[in-house]
């Protein structure tokens, strides 16, 4: 019983947490979500085919992931020349990218307003034992763990999204 208490409370923290994040995302500035945040939201990823709309925060620390989809801090920014990497926890904020298909849409607004768009290209998973996820390019490359229904958490495989700008 325990066990189904705590999986509850990780889905209603990811839930509540992206209200707070909405909010920090709606001041002028970086803004932390809450006092003792070490994160701050730095874009809003929406998926249209999916309903799908997210805060993501800066870094992608166990502790930001907790709280939703972190932008990898050595990646392009959103809007800026190169590949810009997101990840997110398979069984919270990115359980949709199992759905994703190509030719799907996906729209990635930075802090001043300004939306990217970006298709769904490749979906592909990768083994983190042969090395470090290598991008090149432009474009937009979702991750998180696989499979999606692994049983415990943190294995070597990892489901990647690849997008390009529209």
């Amino acid at each position: 019983m325990s066990q189904l208490g705590g999986a509850a409370w990780i889905h209603l923290k990811a839930e509540m947490a992206q209200v707070l994040i909405a909010r920090a995302w709606a001041k002028d500035g970086p803004a932390r979500p809450w006092p003792w945040a070490d994160t701050w939201p730095v874009a809003r990823l929406q998926v249209p085919e999916r309903d799908v709309d997210l805060y993501v925060l800066a870094g992608d620390t166990g502790n930001s992931l907790a709280f939703g989809p972190g932008h990898l801090s050595t990646s392009a920014g959103p809007g800026e020349e190169g590949v810009s990497v997101i990840s997110g926890h398979r069984d919270t904020h990115f359980a949709f990218l199992q759905l994703l298909e190509q030719g799907d849409q996906l729209w990635l607004t930075d802090k001043s307003g300004q939306r990217y768009e970006y298709t769904v290209s490749l979906t592909r998973i990768s083994d983190i034992r042969q090395g470090p996820l290598q991008a090149a390019g432009e474009g937009l490359v979702l991750v998180t763990c696989y499979p999606f229904d692994a049983i415990r958490a943190g294995g070597p495989l990892r489901f990647l999204v690849l997008a390009q700008p529209v």
